[in-house]
């Protein structure tokens, strides 16, 4: 499996299938020894995930900001492979969005600061159908986090984690469920999601037959979220200290949350915010974008100043970066072209694929660039994007020592005779959870 990593890395162009990777000169065995290393091979995954966790971490302003996000491998096909799950896709129209078995994987990486095409991956856990997407979050983030700890990159003293998520993730339960790590969370709230304020209290004496109604919120409604406390009015910031303990997220009816994008209709500012004086769109012309909202929650510091709003939601938008690692992945690296059955295989494969990109990482600085004739110049060595990091790897491959002892000399084995029946076929599985939950995700 070293020489098949060293395979992924070398090959000219975008990986495009499994079987031609033997063909590599970095791989010196045949292809058969290629699918026995991951159908039968061995990883000491934990060891693995020490050794990630000892290399260096990238911090913005002093800080640890991790970010978790889920990427499908689609296997619609794939009848004979167990526990895959219904994953949902976008399609490039309003409203195609479709549900495709395949095994989704969830990833937590180490945002850099600045913009960059990089970041650095520390964990990947398959999500199961038995797996509540909320909790297998919360123990993968306790994992990542208490080997922070124990390499020494946070200690005693530091600035808190910040853990980003998008909507996908329950705020308030991550945040109840690491109540006991230096960490911060922050996530998007759905535009569907329901806030509550807490039920009136109740007092001394016999129950009242008759209670005040518990109300609820609904995130869309942002006039209802709070009133015009004590906010900064300043229309480019995303978020604003609450006025109510009741309520996150707080802002002016007139000044939303920070949009994503540009407004495509009606007035806007410099910033491309839609103005709340200018009215409605004019007829013909799509609405504008809706806003962002986002919830925070720490578990060390009680108030957020208007600095650490601005700086939060810059993490924010540093969290797309984690995007270009999964397009990295898959499209060049060639992570989800394998058409392998074995879900145990595909993990196995998914941790070739981090080694694959943490050797590139390591080694950006020391690689030569090849530019292309059409392609800008960067600025600094560490500026070049992974694909590119990787068109200059072969030069400094041999200088690497592999692991890898050199292949034996074997006859293949003669396989099922000829004219015979599989005795044995492929069990069938269906896709999907097999529990139920009441957590939407």
């Amino acid at each position: 499996m070293f020489e098949l990593t060293d395979a992924a890395l070398c090959t000219d162009g975008p990986v495009t299938s499994l079987v031609e990777l033997s063909l590599a000169t970095e791989h010196r065995r045949g292809h058969g020894s290629l699918y026995d290393g991951l159908n039968s091979g061995r990883i000491d995954i934990a060891g693995f995930r020490n050794v990630i966790a000892r290399q260096a971490i990238p911090r913005s302003d002093g800080r640890i900001v991790l970010a978790i996000d889920v990427s499908h491998w689609l296997r619609p096909d794939a009848s004979t492979s167990p526990q895959r799950m219904f994953c949902h896709t976008y399609g490039r129209g309003k409203g195609q969005a479709q549900m495709i078995p395949g095994w989704p994987y969830s990833f937590v990486a180490a945002l850099e600061p600045g913009r960059s095409s990089w970041t650095a991956l520390l964990d990947v856990v398959r999500v199961g159908p038995d797996d509540d997407r909320t909790d297998l979050a919360a123990a993968q983030l306790r994992d990542v986090v208490d080997r922070l700890i124990t390499t020494g990159h946070w200690q005693t003293g530091d600035p808190e984690i910040w853990i980003v998520g998008d909507s996908g993730y329950d705020g308030v339960r991550l945040a109840f469920l690491l109540a006991d790590l230096p960490v911060a969370i922050l996530v998007r709230l759905r535009s569907d999601r329901v806030l509550r304020f807490p039920r009136p209290g109740q007092g001394t004496g016999h129950p009242r037959t008759h209670r005040a109604p518990w109300r609820a919120v609904r995130v869309h409604q942002s006039g209802q979220l709070a009133g015009p406390g004590t906010v900064h009015d300043h229309r480019h910031h995303p978020l604003r200290p609450r006025a109510r303990p009741v309520l996150g997220s707080l802002a002016h009816q007139a000044d939303p949350g920070r949009c994503l994008g540009r407004a495509r209709g009606g007035a806007a500012d410099r910033g491309g915010h839609p103005d709340p004086a200018a009215g409605p769109a004019p007829a013909g012309q799509p609405p504008p974008p809706k806003p962002l909202w986002l919830w925070h929650s720490s578990t060390t510091q009680e108030t957020v100043t208007a600095s650490q709003v601005d700086r939060l939601w810059q993490m924010f938008l540093r969290r797309f970066d984690l995007e270009h690692t999964f397009r990295f992945l898959k499209q060049t690296l060639g992570w989800t072209r394998p058409r392998i059955r074995d879900p145990h295989a595909a993990d196995r494969w998914t941790w070739l694929m981090i080694a694959a990109y943490t050797q590139l990482r390591s080694g950006r600085v020391l690689v030569e660039d090849r530019r292309r004739p059409w392609e800008r110049a960067p600025t600094t060595p560490a500026r070049l994007s992974p694909a590119r990091v990787r068109r200059g790897f072969r030069a400094i491959r041999p200088a690497i020592e592999s692991p890898a002892n050199a292949p034996k000399f074997c006859r293949p084995g003669p396989g099922r005779p000829a004219g015979s029946r599989n005795l044995h076929p492929a069990r069938h599985h269906d896709p999907g959870k097999t529990t139920a939950t009441d957590i939407k995700g």
